[in-house]
């Protein structure tokens, strides 16, 4: 239902319509966008004064959404060039714009400013993210026949 109310919008919104997440381009962003990004203070973007949001770009264009309260929430995403703006598009095909404003980043109702580097909590996420990645390439790469081990062994063990 989230899915189908963010296309909506997207298409109401004049943009063009992005189905999924792996048919999104990832596109490298200029230069002032890349880096560590962070609000600074309570925000009414934020569900708490005491929360912190933080987007991590990579000049590949690659990013990470880690907003953190009371445990930390990252997704991963890319940005693209969606109808002549800048956008991050994260793994749940949730679109936001990115306008920088001066020295300020405005995105998903938040204003941030760039900082040396992300919070510890946000660096941990983001090994975690690319621990995942790892895993993930090289599970697809040792999976000869397509079929995991477990359903063989529930397979054989039912006959």
């Amino acid at each position: 239902m989230k899915k189908w109310i963010l296309t909506a919008a997207v298409a109401l919104a004049g943009c063009a319509q992005i189905p999924n997440y792996q048919s999104a381009v990832k596109t490298p962003p200029p230069a002032n966008l890349v880096g560590n990004w962070q609000t600074m203070g309570p925000q009414k973007g934020l569900v708490s004064k005491e929360a912190v949001a933080s987007l991590i770009i990579t000049a590949q264009g690659d990013t990470l959404d880690c907003r953190q309260w009371q445990r930390v929430i990252a997704k991963p995403g890319k940005i693209t060039l969606l109808s002549g703006d800048w956008v991050n598009i994260n793994n749940e095909v949730r679109v936001m714009p990115l306008e920088l404003e001066g020295q300020a980043l405005h995105y998903d109702k938040l204003v941030l400013q760039k900082v040396s580097q992300p919070t510890a909590e946000c660096q941990d996420a983001l090994k975690h993210v690319n621990d995942k990645v790892v895993a993930k390439k090289a599970a697809s790469q040792s999976s000869g026949s397509g079929k995991s081990h477990h359903k063989t062994m529930l397979r054989n063990g039912k006959s």
